[in-house]
C-alpha cells in the first residue's frame, strides 16, 4: 500500500456480522485549508460507527484524511463530504463523523453528521 495522499478507502469484510458493534476512530491530525484566506485550517476527527458487511481499513483511512491537507473547503462542507464518502465505501448501519477544528479568530467550530442506513433498525 502507498504512503502517498489518496482518496482510495479501502475496506474488509467485518468479522463479527452477528453482532452489532461500534467501531470508534480519532483522527487528530486532520488539516484543510481555508477557502477563504488559504491558511491552514486543524482538526481533530472523532468517527463512529456500527458495520455491516465491511470495515474500514485504517491505513487507507490514514491516507483518505492526509490528501485533505492541499485542499479547501469550508469546516461544514468538507466533514459531509468526509462521511458521506466513508458511507460510500462501506455501507454502515449508523455512522457518526465529528470534526472539532481549532479555534481561528476566537471562534471554534464542532461540526457533527449523522447517517444511519433504512434498512437497520435499532433496538
Amino acid at each position: 500500500m502507498s504512503s502517498k495522499p489518496s482518496k482510495v478507502l479501502e475496506t474488509f469484510q467485518n468479522p463479527n456480522k452477528n453482532r452489532d458493534y461500534t467501531i470508534k476512530i480519532t483522527l487528530p491530525e486532520f488539516t484543510c485549508l481555508c477557502p477563504k484566506t488559504g491558511q491552514p485550517d486543524f482538526a481533530k476527527l472523532y468517527l463512529q460507527y456500527i458495520p455491516n458487511e465491511k470495515c474500514i481499513e485504517l491505513k487507507s483511512l490514514k491516507m483518505y484524511i492526509w490528501s485533505y491537507r492541499n485542499e479547501g473547503g469550508f469546516h461544514e462542507a468538507i466533514t459531509n463530504l468526509i462521511l458521506d464518502d466513508l458511507i460510500s465505501a462501506c455501507e454502515p448501519k449508523y455512522m457518526q463523523l465529528k470534526g472539532v477544528f481549532n479555534v481561528r479568530g476566537g471562534v471554534y467550530t464542532s461540526v457533527v453528521c449523522d447517517y444511519q442506513s433504512p434498512n437497520w433498525k435499532t433496538s
